[in-house]
């Protein structure tokens, strides 16, 4: 009897000595609009995230992070890095700033996500939008220098479409975000797509000196970028030529 409550003296000391889990809090804020993103653990195992979203010190959202894209609980955006993961932006340009929340499933090639939060005033409270960016991310920058900003990325649904990953090139894509909706603007800038498009044709004829023997993945977004310029002509006779040179491994 006596060891048996010895133990249990043991146990419960052990316990209360124990040191708690300490949370991580970032934060960001623009106006009045502050973000919290709490979260514990370290990667790859981490418990407890939390995104919480206030106007002039109201909470208008407090809720746990939850993600379809995730089996479990996303990683924070950076699990290895030590930047922010949670960032206040007015996407929208309508003076009313949006929660981004970075987040990262694991796995190889795989994948970064990202979560809006667009306040409601109907519903006094903020609407959830996200969206998979895959493996290429995703940069949000002011292209236009209007104030206005875009999602700047790749067509990761050419990963693997003509060759192992490796070997795949993926052409830039462009996104707004507005209404919770994501949009197509790639066209919009022409200078940038036939920037990419030179970066993949300089790969392309590298690989074709060298007698590479899976070039077809950088050609073809080389060719998607001279697509979406229009010069659809231009891409069949030069991939004509290619095959012909036998140069399309």
């Amino acid at each position: 009897m006596r060891r048996t409550l010895v133990i249990a003296c043991v146990l419960t000391m052990s316990l209360v000595a124990a040191p708690a889990v300490l949370a991580t809090t970032q934060m960001a804020h623009s106006g009045n609009v502050t973000a919290t993103f709490t979260f514990q653990g370290k990667y790859p195992n981490y418990s407890g995230e939390t995104i919480t979203i206030a106007q002039a010190g109201t909470v208008f959202y407090d809720q746990p992070v939850v993600s379809k894209f995730c089996e479990t609980e996303c990683a924070p955006g950076s699990p290895f890095g030590k930047q922010s993961s949670v960032h206040v932006v007015d996407l929208e340009h309508n003076g009313q700033p949006d929660v981004v929340l970075d987040l990262f499933s694991g796995g190889a090639h795989c994948c970064s996500i990202e979560q809006i939060f667009s306040f409601d005033p109907g519903t006094m409270t903020y609407v959830e939008t996200e969206r998979d960016f895959w493996d290429p991310g995703k940069q949000i920058v002011d292209l236009g220098h209007n104030g206005r900003y875009e999602f700047l990325t790749a067509d990761d649904s050419f990963a693997y479409e003509f060759t192992d990953y490796a070997a795949s090139g993926l052409p830039i894509e462009i996104l707004t975000f507005s209404d919770r909706h994501f949009q197509n603007v790639t066209r919009r800038y022409p200078k940038l797509i036939a920037k990419d498009a030179t970066i993949w044709l300089k790969a392309f004829t590298s690989m074709s000196k060298q007698h590479y023997q899976d070039s077809v993945g950088v050609i073809a977004a080389w060719a998607a970028d001279q697509d979406l310029l229009g010069h659809s002509k231009l891409v069949s006779r030069f991939l004509a030529q290619q095959l012909k040179a036998g140069h399309l491994n």
